[in-house]
């Protein structure tokens, strides 16, 4: 398994969700858990995925993701599981 951490941030409105998941759906990304929040208009997304089955690079998905976000006005943010630890380790 290639666990995945998955980030999205920005102003709340319609689709955000859809978008995001259809996008990993597409690319054969699994999602494993999913958290999401919205204060005060700002939504907030946490996802952990599988990308083991993704026939994409990882770099590629990371933009491809990246760019899915700007169409819709949030930033997204693809990080290996490994990496999104070391840069959160207290």
């Amino acid at each position: 398994m290639s666990k995945t951490i998955i980030t999205v941030v920005g102003k709340d409105k319609v689709g955000i969700i859809a978008k995001v998941c259809n996008f990993l759906a597409d690319n054969q990304v699994n999602i494993l858990d999913i958290s999401q929040t919205i204060i005060d208009g700002y939504f907030n997304m946490m996802m952990l995925a599988d990308s083991s089955k993704a026939e994409k690079e990882f770099s590629v998905l990371a933009d491809e993701i990246a760019k899915v976000g700007e169409e819709i006005g949030v930033q997204i943010r693809m990080q290996k599981e490994e990496i999104f630890d070391c840069m959160h380790r207290i």
